[in-house]
């Protein structure tokens, strides 16, 4: 897949980034600790490049030092994607085996580990009261997936991670009957994390804030051989959540983005057909979930079901036609980097037969894009991350995309 003209587009792109990380901001001392906007998720790119070889590490060390230069936040409210965990993240991938960051490193592994028993134990509570849960609980940007995204790296057999898959577990269990029965993970607010007089409450179902993060956490740690008490069943259980709601055939199906109230008691979708094809809501990031779930329990034709939905999204040009911009999030970045994973461990070749040409549709809206800065989720970083792919074809060194739980 790789040619010379997606080497020079990716070195192209990346070459926006070749820049002094921006000024601090008055008001803003944490700014540079937030993976999806500041400099420590674009210290990613060049943490890829350098250690790919292809440039030194002087550049990546600035905005690493840049992320370090405010106080680092171990508040309840850090996450994967935010303070203590998001710096632990970008100093793990740029370690690797070495000993490089090492002492850094070791500063705040304690401080992740305190973070995450605090906040299971608040989560296991909220649990125990019967009340219902909220994205930033669980979800992979501020909640517990995300951070037992980094445990599964940095910690894979402490008492911390094995506290977050017993919360994951049990968040699989249905609310308590004054809510109905309502699935374990419906939360109060809205879509847009907004509370409203009046509202119900929603299921989410997409990666970003929904029921996936939860299923691929679940799924990485069993393909791992690390599981708790009613670990496998509750991956069964949320496959067979989402297999209620799928919508369509192999030909062409798809699942909502979120389950209203009215919805839950009728079984019918409002959501008339699939949303754009991203990594954070739509059927790829949900496919890549499902094949992750059936890989670990070893069920071939449940892989077979979800690989062969995101063979037809990915096929479906009205659906490509859905993304306008370039980035990890909602855009082509974060779609070609969750194909390309998913390919790799695919049981079809139809997988990989389309990466060219999502190759191709990336580099044109990598070409035409106006992005929101140089920051990882939606800015020029994450698309040279996956640009790198394309022009490389081979796996991440830094393994940058465990952030998106898709490895």
């Amino acid at each position: 897949m790789t040619t010379n003209t997606d080497l020079a587009a990716a070195a192209e792109h990346h070459s926006r980034l070749l820049q002094p990380p921006p000024p601090d901001v008055p008001g803003q001392t944490g700014a540079a600790q937030d993976l999806a906007t500041g400099s420590v998720g674009t210290a990613l790119a060049h943490i890829e490049r350098a250690r790919s070889g292809l440039e030194s590490w002087r550049t990546a060390h600035a905005f690493i030092l840049h992320a370090t230069s405010a106080p680092i936040s171990d508040h309840d409210t850090s996450g994967l994607f935010l303070g203590a965990p998001a710096l632990a993240f970008a100093l793990d991938a740029a370690a690797g085996t070495s000993d490089r960051y090492k002492s850094g490193l070791a500063d705040l592994d304690p401080a992740v580990t305190q973070l995450a028993h605090r906040r299971t134990s608040r989560a296991l509570g909220r649990i125990a009261a019967g009340e219902a849960a909220t994205f930033a609980e669980y979800d992979i940007f501020s909640g517990l997936s995300g951070i037992g995204a980094l445990l599964l790296r940095r910690d894979p057999g402490g008492s911390a991670l094995e506290r977050v898959l017993t919360y994951l577990v049990a968040l699989t269990q249905p609310l308590p009957d004054r809510y109905k029965r309502l699935p374990g993970w419906w939360v109060s607010h809205n879509p847009h994390r907004k509370t409203q007089p009046g509202y119900p409450g929603h299921a989410n179902l997409g990666a970003a804030h929904g029921i996936t993060g939860p299923l691929a956490l679940l799924a990485q740690a069993a393909r791992r051989g690390i599981t708790v008490d009613g670990h496998h069943q509750a991956i069964a259980d949320i496959c067979h959540w989402l297999n209620a709601w799928r919508r369509g055939d192999d030909a062409g199906c798809w699942w909502p983005e979120h389950v209203a109230m009215s919805e839950l008691r009728t079984g019918r979708t409002s959501q008339t057909g699939p949303a754009r094809p991203s990594w954070c809501y739509g059927t790829p990031g949900i496919a890549r979930a499902g094949q992750l779930a059936a890989i670990a329990l070893g069920d071939r034709t449940l892989q077979h079901e979800y690989e062969s939905a995101l063979v037809a999204c990915l096929s479906d040009d009205a659906q490509l036609a859905q993304l306008t911009d370039a980035g990890l999030c909602h855009g082509w970045a974060g779609m070609f980097q969750t194909a390309w994973r998913a390919a790799a461990d695919a049981t079809t070749p139809k997988l990989r037969a389309l990466l060219p040409q999502l190759a191709d549709g990336l580099l044109t809206a990598a070409s035409r894009s106006h992005q929101y800065g140089l920051g990882l989720l939606d800015g020029t970083a994450g698309t040279a991350l996956a640009l790198h792919t394309a022009a490389t074809d081979t796996v991440p060194t830094s393994g940058w995309d465990a952030c998106l739980l898709i490895d």
